[in-house]
């Protein structure tokens, strides 16, 4: 049974039964039914999945348009396991809060959301990397309309600045992959866009060094990495609820997967001789963000640039070259995109309550919705890393891997953890806890039962990591450890540097 396909084109399908009828109720519950199916889906691979297989699982081929080498090629591994269930949990999640807020056509937002599921879900188990790049651009345009029609009054700016980075990127990329083709058919493989052929291919590292930049710079605006991370700030202010949600939880993660699906295994020598280069920009990356965030006012932009720091810090452990950064890097993902798109929900039911994002104008919540501010404190202690909770146990190894890269590394790394306390309790203690200034006696409501359902999964999870973190790392670690071999058994790799000191 093809169930890699049937995990990507089920929403593709629900959206297709959404658009025969225009009815609020017909709109809402099929595209929830959708995402719950979708996300059931996800789970199926955990159930198949063999921890001690090192090469792609559950793979479908077919030959697609032969005459350019291009087949329908998917299959997963320990990095993308995880990630696909996130995909679809977090769909259902922007499903839900979307359910009574969103007021002008109802229709195409819900048939967006399903068509973006559909474009992160290929991305993910994509193996032809042509299809790669198709999913990669189909997953733009939802994401642009979410921002143009649903997003706050500056949504037109936004918008396009996103797509307009996004797309310089892309087209960085699409070049890279056409010479990767015509390198194929030059190296006796054909012309073809296989990622597993790609693979075996011995490019010279003076083209490697090219190649990996085509590719690095496209993902490293997706995370995005500093210094092209000024998209992000105005596309999640600017951006609806659901939309800032899954950017956060999802999108994001687009760019630290490619890094490790595409630049470890086809650019080895190039990963090695840039990474000090990378490990810098992450550094910054994580400082900067932290002290912007901590100038922040408005809720939203605090939170978007803390994710600019968290990704940074992500960055620098995929990138030290050792197995405990990588898999720190997988699960990180997961937390980051559990706890900052949950962060985004809670914001939006405040903005939803208060009609204000302004720290200045917030405070002495805490008893006037309680629920509310029970679990945003337990998102803010799962953000900055709490131990017990899913932000520790990827912090801990994400620092363990950059310490053993070089200590300053680790140790410039671990400010995250340092300047992430100080502005998210501030943020927390200045809104909840402090005097009363918050739309003076309107009535707020608390949490109903519909947004109830949507945090206590996220709670739920975000404990199960935290406190079984190995049913989720032992699944991981045959494809980490993987990765790294392209490194570790590469010649040149082994020439341009002192084995001993830079691979562990």
């Amino acid at each position: 049974m093809p169930i890699l396909t049937l995990i990507v084109f089920l929403p593709l399908v629900g959206s297709i039964v959404v658009l025969f009828n225009r009815e609020r109720m017909w709109v809402q519950t099929v595209s929830l039914v959708t995402a719950l199916l979708s996300f059931i889906t996800t789970l199926i691979p955990f159930w198949v999945f063999k921890s001690d297989v090192s090469s792609f699982q559950m793979q479908e081929l077919i030959p697609w348009i032969t005459s350019l080498g291009i087949s329908y090629h998917l299959g997963i591994d320990g990095l993308s396991l995880f990630l696909l269930p996130l995909t679809s949990f977090l769909t259902v999640a922007c499903i839900l809060i979307s359910w009574n807020h969103i007021k002008i056509k109802e229709q195409l937002y819900f048939v967006m959301f399903l068509w973006l599921e559909v474009g992160v879900l290929g991305v993910f188990v994509a193996l032809d990397v042509f299809l790669f790049y198709i999913f990669w651009e189909v997953m733009l345009i939802p994401m642009f309309l979410i921002i143009l029609i649903w997003g706050s009054d500056n949504r037109r700016y936004a918008a396009v600045k996103f797509l307009i980075y996004t797309m310089a990127g892309s087209v960085f990329m699409l070049i890279a992959i056409i010479v990767m083709a015509f390198l194929n058919q030059n190296m006796g493989s054909g012309f073809g866009f296989d990622l597993v052929d790609w693979i075996k291919l011995d490019i010279p590292f003076n083209l490697q060094a090219w190649l990996f930049v085509a590719f690095f710079v496209a993902f490293a605006i997706k995370v995005p990495l500093f210094p092209f991370h000024t998209w992000l700030p105005d596309a999640h202010v600017q951006a609806p609820t659901a939309g800032s949600a899954i950017l956060a939880g999802i999108l994001l993660k687009m760019g630290i997967y490619g890094m490790l699906r595409f630049c470890y295994p086809l650019f080895p020598e190039a990963v090695v001789y840039f990474t000090p280069t990378i490990i810098v920009l992450g550094l910054v990356g994580v400082i900067y963000g932290a002290f912007l965030a901590f100038a922040q006012t408005d809720l939203k932009k605090l939170v978007a640039y803390s994710s600019i720091s968290h990704m940074g810090l992500i960055v620098v452990g995929i990138f030290a070259l050792n197995a405990t950064g990588i898999k720190g890097g997988i699960i990180q993902m997961v937390n980051h995109g559990l706890s900052t798109g949950a962060l985004f929900i809670l914001v939006g039911a405040l903005y939803e309550r208060t009609h204000t994002r302004d720290m200045d104008k917030l405070g002495g919540l805490a008893t006037r919705v309680p629920v509310l501010a029970t679990f945003f404190m337990i998102i803010v202690l799962s953000s900055i890393g709490l131990p017990g909770m899913n932000g520790f146990v990827g912090e801990v190894l994400l620092l363990l891997g950059a310490f053993k890269y070089k200590w300053w590394v680790g140790g410039l790394g671990a400010t995250t953890l340092i300047l992430g306390a100080v502005y998210m309790l501030w943020m927390y203690q200045r809104v909840m806890f402090e005097k009363e200034r918050s739309c003076g006696d309107l009535i707020i409501h608390d949490f109903c039962l519909r947004e109830k359902i949507v945090m206590v999964p996220i709670v739920l999870l975000i404990f199960f990591i935290g406190l079984f973190p190995s049913f989720f790392l032992d699944k991981m670690d045959t494809s980490a450890n993987k990765l790294l071999s392209y490194i570790n058994n590469s010649p040149a790799v082994v020439a341009m540097v002192d084995n001993d000191k830079v691979i562990k």
